[in-house]
C-alpha cells in the first residue's frame, strides 16, 4: 500500500515533470532571431514607402479621413468641410495650421477617432499632403510585417517559418494598398495583431514562470498563475482596435475566450482535477477585468478631444440634466446610439462592394484610384495609359492560403494543435461576423485584418510540408521544392501586380493583362 507521503511525492514529481515541458525554448537567441524578420520588413518598407505620395490626389475614402484628421488637429473633433475642400487642400502648401476648409458646424461621423488621429499624426509631421496623410499608416503597415514574423516565430518556435510569414505579408497587394492609403483598416489590422502578440507573450510568460519554479501537488485548484501584464497590454490594444472600428469588439470577445481556453489547457496539463471550474472561478473574472476594463478605459480615452471641447457633434446633448454620470459621458453614449442606427441601416449600393463570402477568392477587389491618360499626355507614350490602384490581394497568398486554412483546421480537429486553433480564431473573428450582414455595404479590403493570420497559416503549412529536421531526406527535399515554388510564385505575382498596387502609370493594354477576372474591373 502506497503511503500518503509517497503519493504526495509522486504527484509533486509528476507536476514538476509537466511544468518543465510547458515552455519550449526559442529557436535562437540574439540577432539570429531578428535577422530574417528585419530583412523582410525592409523589403516591405521599401515597397510601401517608394512613391508614397502617388497618386497625388485623394484615393477612395481619403476624401473623408484625411480631412477628418485635419479637423482633429484643428478642433479636437470632426468638422463639416466646404464642397471645394479637396481642391483647396491639394493646392495649398500643406500647413495644417493655416488650411481653412471647414464650415462652422461639427460633423456627425460614425467611426471612432483613433484611426483618424493616427492619420493626423502624419499630417502634423509632414503636412496635409498625400504623403503626409499616408505616412503614419505606412509606418504601421511596415511594422506589421515585423510583428507578424516575430509572432509566427514565437508561435512555431521556428525562425524560418516566422520569416516566411513576414515575407507573405510584405508581398501581399491588399496589405500594400491599405498601407499606402489613409484609410482605417490598416490601423485596425495593426492593433488586432498587436493584441494577439501580447496574448502570446502572456501565454509564454506564464508557462515559463511555472517551468522554473518548484510546484507542489496540483490539488483541485492548481498553482496561481501570477501577475499578467501582457493581458492588460492586449486589452489596451483591443481598446484601440475598437476605437478604430467597432468590429474590434469581435476580436475582444474572441481573444478573451482564447486566453481563457489557454488557461484551461495549462491547468489540465498540470493535472488540476477541475480545470474548467478552476479557470472560470479563478482566471476568467480577472481576465475580464484586465482585458475588457483596459479596453474600455482606452476606448474612452481616445475620445478625449471630443470630451474636453464643446463644439463636437452632440457634445452638449446631456448638458443641463441631473445625473451622477458626467454629462459628457452621457452625451457620448447618445452619440454612439445615433452611430449604431446609421450602421445598421447602411444599405446603399456601391460599384465595388463585395460579399464577405467572396473575400478569400478575391473576386471583387476595390479600386481606390483610377486615372486614364491619352497619347501625348505627360508621361504617356502609348495609345492610352492608366494610373490605377486596385486593392487586390496577392492571388498566390489568398488562394493557396485558403487551402492552408483547411489543413490547419484539420490539424486542430485531429491533433488539437493549439497553434492552428489560435490562427483559425484570428481568421474567424474577422470574417464570420460579416456573414451576418449580407445586405450591408462592405468591401473586400476589410479582410486585410485577416491577412497576418492567413500568412501565418500558410507559413505553418509550408513548414509542415518541408517536415521536421531529421525527417526522411526524400520527403524534406520534395517538400522544400514545393514550398520554394510557392514562394517564388508569390514573389513573381508581387512583381507582376506591383504597378496596379501603387498607381504606376502603365499602358492601358498592360492594365488589361492584369485583369484576370471580369469582376476585377
Amino acid at each position: 500500500m502506497i503511503s500518503q507521503g509517497a503519493h504526495a511525492r509522486t504527484s509533486t514529481a509528476a507536476v514538476a515533470t509537466a511544468a518543465a515541458s510547458l515552455f519550449a525554448p526559442m529557436p535562437s537567441r540574439g540577432w539570429r532571431g531578428w535577422l530574417g524578420p528585419l530583412v523582410v520588413t525592409l523589403v516591405g518598407g521599401i515597397v510601401r514607402f517608394t512613391h508614397l505620395g502617388r497618386p497625388d490626389a485623394f484615393a477612395f475614402d481619403e476624401v473623408y479621413y484625411a480631412k477628418d484628421a485635419l479637423a482633429l488637429l484643428r478642433y479636437g473633433h470632426e468638422q463639416q468641410f466646404d464642397d471645394s475642400a479637396n481642391e483647396l487642400i491639394l493646392a495649398s502648401d500643406g500647413n495644417w495650421r493655416t488650411i481653412d476648409v471647414f464650415k462652422d458646424d461639427p460633423a456627425f461621423v460614425v467611426h471612432p477617432p483613433f484611426g483618424k488621429w493616427v492619420i493626423a499624426s502624419g499630417e502634423w509631421l509632414f503636412g496635409v499632403t498625400p504623403f503626409g496623410w499616408r505616412f503614419a499608416v505606412a509606418v504601421l503597415g511596415t511594422l506589421a510585417i515585423l510583428m507578424t514574423a516575430r509572432i509566427a516565430r514565437r508561435l512555431t518556435r521556428s525562425d524560418l517559418v516566422g520569416t516566411v510569414a513576414g515575407l507573405l505579408v510584405a508581398l501581399d497587394g491588399m496589405h500594400i494598398v491599405t498601407s499606402r492609403t489613409a484609410v482605417l483598416d490598416m490601423v485596425l489590422s495593426f492593433t488586432v495583431l498587436a493584441a494577439f502578440g501580447c496574448l502570446l507573450l502572456d501565454r509564454d510568460q506564464v508557462r515559463r514562470r511555472l517551468s522554473i519554479h518548484a510546484l507542489g501537488p496540483p490539488g483541485p485548484w492548481g498553482p496561481r498563475l501570477g501577475i499578467r501584464p501582457w493581458r492588460c497590454a492586449a486589452g489596451v490594444a483591443l481598446g484601440l482596435a475598437c476605437a478604430v472600428k467597432w468590429s474590434g469588439l469581435w476580436y475582444l470577445a474572441a481573444f478573451g475566450l482564447l486566453t481563457v481556453l489557454w488557461d484551461v489547457s495549462l491547468r489540465r496539463r498540470l493535472g488540476v482535477s477541475q480545470p474548467w471550474a478552476t479557470t472560470l472561478l479563478r482566471s476568467a473574472p480577472i481576465a475580464f477585468v484586465a482585458m475588457v476594463g483596459a479596453a474600455l478605459v482606452t476606448y474612452v480615452a481616445t475620445w478625449t478631444g471630443w470630451l474636453v471641447t464643446a463644439g463636437g457633434w452632440g457634445r452638449q446633448w446631456a448638458d443641463g440634466t441631473d445625473s451622477i454620470i458626467p454629462a459628457g459621458l452621457r452625451s457620448l453614449w447618445h452619440y454612439h446610439g445615433e452611430a449604431w442606427e446609421f450602421h445598421v441601416g447602411l444599405t446603399s449600393d456601391h460599384s465595388y462592394q463585395s460579399s464577405s463570402l467572396s473575400w478569400f477568392l478575391q473576386t471583387r477587389p476595390t479600386s481606390t484610384f483610377w486615372k486614364r491618360l491619352e497619347e501625348g499626355d505627360p508621361g504617356c507614350f502609348a495609345d492610352a495609359c492608366v494610373s490605377g490602384v486596385l486593392a487586390l490581394g496577392n492571388p498566390a497568398i489568398w488562394w493557396i492560403g485558403s487551402a492552408a486554412l483547411l489543413y490547419q483546421a484539420w490539424r486542430w480537429i485531429t491533433r488539437r494543435d493549439w497553434r492552428s486553433g489560435a490562427v483559425l480564431l484570428g481568421i474567424l473573428a474577422g470574417w464570420v461576423p460579416w456573414l451576418l450582414y449580407q445586405d450591408r455595404t462592405i468591401f473586400t479590403f476589410y479582410s486585410v485584418v485577416l491577412l497576418p493570420f492567413l500568412a501565418m497559416a500558410l507559413a505553418m503549412t509550408l513548414g509542415a510540408m518541408v517536415g521536421p529536421p531529421g525527417g526522411p531526406s526524400s520527403r524534406r527535399r520534395t517538400g522544400t521544392l514545393v514550398a520554394a515554388a510557392i514562394l517564388l510564385l508569390v514573389v513573381a505575382l508581387a512583381w507582376w501586380f506591383y504597378p496596379i498596387w501603387t498607381g504606376e502609370l502603365i499602358p492601358y493594354t498592360h492594365w488589361t493583362w492584369r485583369m484576370w477576372m471580369p469582376t476585377w474591373v
